[in-house]
C-alpha cells in the first residue's frame, strides 16, 4: 500500500503497516512517546486490536527514533509535528485519525489544531505542559552528557529542551480541536500525571470523552494494555461508523 515515507529532511521514516477489513478502511496512524519507537508492546497490540475490528493502523517511528533515519539528537516536538506531516502527504484519500502516547500525544494536539487531515485524535497518556515535563525529567541532567530518562543510547540535547521550553504548554492548541478526541490515561502514571490530561480534557472544545484506567502506569500496565486496546477501539469504531459498516 506504502512506500518510502520520507521527511522534510530526507530521512526515511520506518513503519508498520497494519491493514484493515478493505482497502478504504479508515486508519490509525500511531505515534511513540520520547526515547521510543513504534514497536512498543503496547503500541503493537493497540495495532492489532484495531486491524482485528476491521480498522487499518500504521504504526510510525519518528525520525532518530528506532530504525528510522536521523540522529536522536535532533528529535523535537516540533520535528516530530512535521514528520506526522510528512506520514498524512503518503495517506492521501483516506479517512485518518491519529493516537499519540506520551510526547507523541503532544504532537498529535500540535499537529491536529492546524491540519485537518486528522479526523479524529486519541491521546495516551499524553504530555501537555512540556516546559513542566523538562524541568522535572532533565533539571539535573546535562545536556550531551546525561541519557534522558535513563534509557541507553537517548542522550539529552540541548535542542530537545530548548523546543520543550519554548512550547511550553499545549493547551492553547488543545482548545483549537475540532475533531473527535479520545483521552486514555492510567491513574498509576508516575511519568505524565493525570492532571495534565484532566486539564486539556477541560480545556477542549469538541466532542470529548475521558477514560481513566485506575490500575495503570504510563505504559499501561501492570496488565492494562487490553484495557486501553478495548477503550480505542471501541471509540475508533463509534466515530467512524458512518463510513465503516
Amino acid at each position: 500500500m506504502l512506500g518510502v515515507i520520507r521527511n522534510a529532511q530526507g530521512e526515511q521514516l520506518d513503519y508498520t503497516f497494519h491493514p484493515g477489513a478493505r482497502d478504504d478502511a479508515p486508519l490509525v496512524v500511531i505515534g511513540h512517546g520520547v526515547t521510543a519507537h513504534k514497536d512498543r508492546p503496547f503500541l503493537v497490540a493497540l495495532a492489532d486490536g484495531l486491524a482485528a475490528s476491521g480498522i487499518a493502523a500504521l504504526r510510525v517511528s519518528f525520525a532518530g527514533n528506532g530504525a528510522s533515519q536521523g540522529r536522536f539528537a535532533d528529535s523535537t516536538i516540533s520535528k516530530e509535528v512535521e514528520d506526522l506531516g510528512a506520514v498524512l502527504d503518503a495517506l492521501p484519500g483516506l479517512t485518518v485519525a491519529y493516537a499519540g502516547h506520551s510526547m507523541g500525544g503532544a504532537v498529535g494536539v500540535l499537529r491536529a489544531s492546524r491540519d485537518t487531515r486528522i479526523r479524529c485524535l486519541i491521546s495516551l497518556a499524553a504530555m501537555v505542559h512540556t516546559a513542566a515535563f523538562a524541568e522535572r525529567s532533565c533539571s539535573s541532567r546535562v545536556p550531551g552528557r546525561d541519557l534522558l530518562l535513563d534509557k541507553p543510547g537517548c542522550v539529552v540535547s540541548q535542542a530537545y529542551l530548548d523546543d520543550l521550553r519554548q512550547i511550553g504548554s499545549v493547551l492553547e492548541q488543545a482548545a483549537r480541536i475540532t475533531v473527535p478526541w479520545l483521552f486514555v490515561h492510567g491513574a498509576k502514571d508516575e511519568l505524565i500525571p493525570l492532571s495534565d490530561t484532566r486539564e486539556a480534557f477541560a480545556r477542549a472544545q469538541t466532542s470529548k470523552e475521558l477514560v481513566v484506567l485506575d490500575e495503570a502506569d504510563h505504559s499501561f500496565e501492570p496488565g492494562c494494555t487490553s484495557a486501553m486496546v478495548q477503550a480505542v477501539t471501541r471509540w475508533c469504531l463509534a466515530q467512524f461508523a458512518a463510513i465503516f459498516p
